[in-house]
């Protein structure tokens, strides 16, 4: 049997031994081609691949190579604001024209959502909704945690390799072949992100698309689309201040800047000066702007929403405004539920409580340790990272606990006295790390002050630097281990949480911790204080947990991980198989 040898070279040209076939990714021919493509890959790697000069060599996955081709376009270029005119936010609507998209957005039928906190959860309940009432449904959102293609999905599934490849290169090429550095350069990650997103929608000719702002709204790459039939704004707090200003007034006038003329919208309710603010904006394009107030647990006839905690019946009270708003829009008067007060119609229930989003209030077992033994060593991951979004996240952490204690204790009721379940006690870890630009000041005490008033108390604290490539993307971009990491971020984070914990007085100022209570493991780099420890590296963390638990098989550890939504993405690519 002869072997045949391929190589797929950067202009994605297949080269077989005797002929050579050139193949451009049409998105009418995606299936086929990316198949075969597949499939001449399996029979390299078999073979190991013999290049042109004789060395063996091993082909770049398609994706792989998208990932690339993607990370190209991350830069340090400050986002959109006002001080920078928006980066050029008129290049959006030329490369609208190049890709073709002008007709194909304005014939979209979007529901459009910005905020500070819950605009992913109350798209993510949204979506649900309309796909359980029979709609072929796209959403966009951000960030993703482990994928790309997480950040669209159709009918609520990640869009498939071969579709989101077939799509990426349409986009990709056509945009490198039509910019130039100068005048039109090609956009930059988000934004080129935001354009695919609207090329999938418009190729699956989805009925229904949820877009969710990346940062602010009125010069986010997801606010082009010009007639929404229905817009929400979720929760204001303090977040991206250097960005978006530092005032909630500030803030609100960024967020309100994806509303439109005569086009209805829905918030929740909001600080009075976050809410003066929208309320003006509203009334100065004849926007008719409505509070929807929370969902009635009761209303869920004994069931729970997909998304735990207590803050989500108010993102799914909006999530029910603005789909039956959008129901109404579009002429399906039969699911149409405004009044708050009747009966939900059984395709929303089925969509609040199946709803599913990573990293929000997601509990996670170590599954990398004995079956028998997960249930040892539990993380509680939630992408908390504002002053408001930590408090929820201690709430919702501590009626976990509770909740979880209670179910072992009526358990162990029901086993022998020696059984290792009515034996094991719990002690609860924070693992934590936040961006530099946020001020851990109004996070840390937030957090663990909240945590404290429920009766939860951290036994240890674990500060870890992040650990993924942000100039690379892809669905292992984790960076090696590096002893000489900079850990002086971790080691303030550190520093404050000592000051909270030992109880003194005001957090205007960090306490000094001596040079003698900071114990530093040569070999690992492991830095440890009375109540808190500083690893080099996430790995490490993970493994100095498993490690006691292995150790201290009497206590259940849990864990929460929370101040990065990159962190929880980190996480859980070392404890999901």
């Amino acid at each position: 049997m002869s072997i045949i040898w391929i190589r797929i070279n950067s202009t994605r040209q297949i080269i077989l031994q005797g002929w050579r076939t050139n193949i451009t990714y049409q998105i009418q021919a995606r299936h086929s081609m990316l198949k075969f493509i597949k499939c001449l890959e399996f029979w390299s790697l078999i073979n190991m691949a013999e290049g042109e000069n004789g060395s063996t060599t091993l082909p770049v996955s398609p994706y792989d190579e998208a990932m690339d081709a993607l990370s190209s376009l991350i830069t340090k270029r400050t986002r959109a604001d006002k001080s920078n005119s928006g980066d050029r936010y008129d290049l959006m609507f030329d490369y609208l024209k190049i890709l073709e998209l002008d007709e194909p957005i304005s014939q979209m039928k979007v529901i459009h959502v910005a905020g500070t906190k819950g605009k992913g959860s109350t798209c993510t309940f949204t979506e649900a909704i309309l796909r359980n009432c029979g709609f072929h449904t796209g959403l966009f959102t951000s960030p993703h945690l482990i994928d790309v293609r997480e950040r669209f999905r159709l009918d609520g599934v990640d869009i498939c390799e071969e579709k989101f490849l077939a799509y990426f290169w349409w986009c990709f090429d056509r945009l490198k072949e039509r910019t130039d550095d100068d005048i039109t350069p090609m956009p930059t990650y988000f934004r080129f992100l935001a354009l695919l997103a609207f090329k999938i929608f418009a190729g699956e000719q989805v009925d229904v698309v949820i877009l969710e702002v990346g940062l602010g709204g009125k010069f986010d790459a997801t606010n082009v689309v010009q007639s929404p039939i229905v817009c929400g704004i979720s929760s204001l707090g303090y977040d991206h201040m250097e960005i978006l200003g530092n005032t909630l007034e500030a803030i609100a006038g960024e967020k309100s800047g994806i509303l439109k003329r005569g086009v209805p919208a829905f918030t929740v309710f909001q600080p009075d000066e976050a809410m003066h603010v929208l309320e003006e904006t509203a009334l100065s394009l004849d926007v008719p702007l409505r509070v929807a107030t929370p969902l009635d647990p009761n209303l869920l006839n004994g069931q729970y929403l997909g998304l735990h905690g207590d803050h989500q019946y108010v993102n799914a009270g909006l999530a029910i405004a603005l789909s039956s708003t959008w129901l109404q829009k579009t002429g399906h008067l039969n699911f149409n539920y405004l009044d708050g007060t009747s009966s939900l119609p059984e395709q929303f229930i089925k969509g609040l409580t199946t709803a599913a989003l990573q990293g929000r209030a997601q509990i996670v077992p170590d599954q990398f340790i004995d079956t028998e033994r997960q249930e040892d060593l539990v993380f509680y991951l939630d992408g908390a990272h504002s002053p408001e979004s930590m408090e929820v996240c201690a709430k919702w952490f501590s009626l976990a606990i509770e909740q979880d204690n209670e179910h072992r204790k009526n358990l162990s009721t029901q086993l022998p006295d020696n059984s290792s379940i009515s034996r094991k006690n719990s002690s609860q870890i924070l693992l934590f790390n936040c961006m530099s630009v946020r001020d851990p000041q109004l996070l840390l005490p937030r957090l663990i002050n909240t945590c404290a008033s429920h009766g939860v108390h951290f036994k240890q604290a674990l500060f870890v630097p992040n650990v993924s490539v942000y100039n690379k993307v892809g669905t292992s971009n984790v960076a090696p281990i590096d002893s000489q990491v900079d850990l002086s971020w971790q080691l303030t984070l550190q520093r404050l949480y000592e000051y909270i914990i030992r109880g003194e007085k005001g957090h205007s100022k960090v306490a000094e911790i001596t040079g003698d209570e900071v114990k530093e493991e040569s070999e690992s780099h492991i830095k440890r204080c009375e109540n808190s420890t500083v690893f080099p590296s996430l790995p490490l963390a993970i493994k100095w947990l498993r490690d006691n638990s292995q150790r201290n098989q009497s206590v259940r550890y849990q864990v929460l991980v929370t101040g990065s939504l990159h962190l929880i993405g980190d996480v859980l690519k070392l404890i999901k198989k």
